[in-house]
């Protein structure tokens, strides 16, 4: 299965826009990676799988409410930032990323979208000034790091199905490198979400501010 149909079946209510902005990010990416390498050939061809419904995966976990601040931790290309914002359009998305051309990248795919519910920033997260309710991340660093540069600019409360607090993208034995966190983890197999060998040992990790 391929393209959007792959998002279509497992958020059948998507809406026509939606589903529209999801079909243009092929191209989209096809033309900036051709330009600025942020995805590998092969992923191209597995973008929706590997790259969009991935990241998609925190939105089976978390539903994000109207003007809920989230907050993309080194956010490469724009994943997960970039479909969850396409998912989430009245929550706002903070992309960072310390590499200025994968920051042009996604802020010239959200122009393109018109999506003006994400906002790119180039820098390096822990100079942030603003505050959020969540922090999103896919496969950037050790969890103590990724707490370590945010955990004190998400507010408590609760903008959403859960608990403001973070929500990772991992893979693989995850017990040592959660376990110096000294925090609760909830852990979720993204294969009870979607079918697929990608799925397989790929996780979201939850913590509660």
């Amino acid at each position: 299965m391929a393209g959007t149909e792959i998002i279509k079946e497992y958020f059948p209510d998507i809406t026509p826009l939606q589903q529209e902005r999801f079909a243009a990010l092929r191209e989209l990416y096809a033309d900036w990676n051709a330009k600025i390498n942020v995805i590998s050939r092969k992923d191209m061809d597995s973008l929706y799988e590997r790259h969009v419904l991935h990241s998609l995966a925190i939105a089976r976990v978390c539903r994000f409410d109207t003007g809920a601040r989230i907050v993309d931790i080194g956010c490469g290309g724009g994943f997960p930032s970039v479909p969850l914002a396409i998912m989430f359009p009245q929550a706002h998305f903070t992309a960072v990323d310390s590499i200025g051309k994968k920051i042009k990248v996604v802020g010239g795919v959200a122009q393109a979208l018109h999506l003006e519910n994400i906002e790119a920033v180039n820098m390096r997260v822990e100079q942030l000034a603003s505050r959020f309710d969540y922090a999103v991340s896919r496969a950037v660093a050790d969890s103590s790091d990724l707490l370590g540069w945010v955990w004190n600019k998400i507010d408590k409360g609760s903008c959403g199905s859960l608990p403001n607090g973070m929500l990772c993208l991992k893979g693989g034995d995850l017990g040592e490198e959660l376990a110096r966190t000294r925090r609760h983890w909830d852990i979720y197999d993204i294969s009870d979400f979607f079918s697929g060998d990608f799925f397989s040992t790929k996780k979201v990790l939850y913590t509660a501010r």
